[in-house]
């Protein structure tokens, strides 16, 4: 018995092998994998939806492989794929139904865009007979009142469409397509409903379930007025329709619940706008620097504002504010010192320090410092109201947080040399 042996890899460049192709179909050099990937995805045997404007070439294409995939005529097979998709869809298996429904539309929409190119339909050809014998290789079906027997491997004819056939396929292809928008909608595709919805209007202008179905996928996305549009247009065409005119009612609820959301937001803005005006003359009145670095720390709702109410100019500056205890690598956050409080009234509080077990940490054992603008180190005096510490021109705000170091005395000269040797070493290192 022979080995079974790999075939050996093909030589010779490979796209000489292939057919040549149209200049449209040619394969682009330097091109992208998604541009590649959207390429493949324009030819038949490649495409998951049908392409809205197909050149000539794949509109042939498409006709030649859907007669390749099934047995029986465009549309025999539409039909047995909505009779599918229905069950599915009876189900609640909304995706399979999509699934089914699609197919059938692909047949249908492809036959529709053989006609629009002036295609005609190709069937192989048949010979009349009196007597049918059962070979196996041997087909039959009927074309009028004849009946008719043909092989696997006849010949083609091009034939005229039947214009009663023809209005059923367009017919069907509604359906198909507003049944497949009601498995968008269960599945909230709410764009691909619209879109089956629009086509299966170019078909028939009248059609109540489109209307109706396109309404629910633009509401759900508020898209009020054209839902409203939509919904109008189908109340012209059935005035009567039940679903529609309870449609009717919800657009409207839902237009006034916008309109209340539209208000609320408008002022929230408008609010904003002035709580920004008024923080902005506060600060430049009393001489405070505020900077931004881009990247704020984490502080939830904290940060530097009028208080107690943000809207009234004669209300106090409230400034979130870090203690840093950098001997210790331990801190302390107030939410909101205010511009008229001093550093020796928090202490008040926040002093003894729960870790500090030496007692080393008392309003009249520390010194605090806070950094310049320019880099340096400003000594805060514990009695100083913050409006002074803040409105000499020196410190600044950096992110909404002011940061003030808390020292214990016989360790502050010590550190203040450190910080200082620091910053010099980071200069030279730029």
């Amino acid at each position: 018995m022979a080995a079974n042996n790999p075939a050996p890899p093909p030589t010779g460049d490979i796209l000489s092998m292939l057919p040549e192709l149209s200049p449209a179909r040619a394969p682009g050099h330097g091109m992208s994998l998604e541009e590649t990937y959207e390429d493949l995805r324009k030819h038949p045997l490649f495409m998951t939806e049908l392409d809205e404007n197909p050149d000539e070439e794949n509109a042939e294409m498409l006709a030649a492989l859907q007669a390749l995939a099934y047995e029986g005529t465009p549309l025999e097979n539409s039909v047995n794929f909505k009779e599918q998709g229905n069950e599915c869809f009876r189900e609640k298996r909304w995706a399979d139904a999509k699934e089914f429904y699609g197919k059938g539309i692909l047949i249908l929409a492809g036959e529709e865009l053989r006609r629009k190119k002036g295609l005609k339909k190709k069937v192989k050809k048949a010979n009349e007979i009196k007597e049918i014998k059962p070979e196996a290789e041997q087909k039959k079906e009927v074309l009028g009142e004849k009946e008719v027997q043909y092989h696997e491997n006849a010949e083609e004819e091009e034939v005229n469409d039947d214009p009663e056939e023809v209005k059923k396929e367009k017919a069907l292809l509604e359906t198909l397509y507003v049944n497949r928008a009601a498995c968008h909608l269960e599945l909230r595709n709410y764009r691909s409903c619209t879109l089956d919805c629009s086509a299966a209007l170019k078909l028939n202008d009248k059609n109540v379930k489109a209307f109706y179905r396109s309404a629910k996928a633009l509401l759900a996305v508020e898209k009020i007025a054209e839902a409203d549009d939509a919904c109008a247009r189908g109340l012209e065409i059935d005035a009567s329709n039940a679903a529609l005119k309870a449609l009717a009612s919800e657009i409207v609820k839902k237009n006034e619940h916008y309109i209340r959301k539209k208000q609320w937001e408008q002022q929230r803005a408008e609010e904003a706008r002035r709580k920004e005006k008024l923080l902005d003359a506060a600060l430049k009145t009393r001489n405070i620097k505020l900077r931004a670095t881009g990247k704020p720390p984490e502080m939830e709702d904290a940060k530097v504002e009028l208080y107690p109410d943000p809207l009234d100019p004669e209300s106090s500056l409230a400034v979130p504010t870090l203690l840093l205890y950098p001997v210790d690598y331990e801190t302390d956050f107030i939410k909101g010192f205010n511009e008229q409080e001093c550093l020796e009234q928090h202490f008040g509080y926040v002093f003894p320090l729960p870790w500090d077990k030496e007692g080393r940490y008392s309003s009249n054992t520390v010194e605090c410092y806070a950094e310049t603008a320019s880099g340096g180190l400003v000594k805060v005096g514990k009695k100083a109201s913050l409006l002074k510490v803040l409105s000499g021109g020196n410190v600044e705000i950096v992110d909404n947080l002011l940061k003030i170091f808390v020292l214990p005395k016989n360790r502050a000269e010590a550190w203040v040399k450190d910080f200082k040797a620091q910053k010099v070493k980071l200069s030279q290192n730029k």
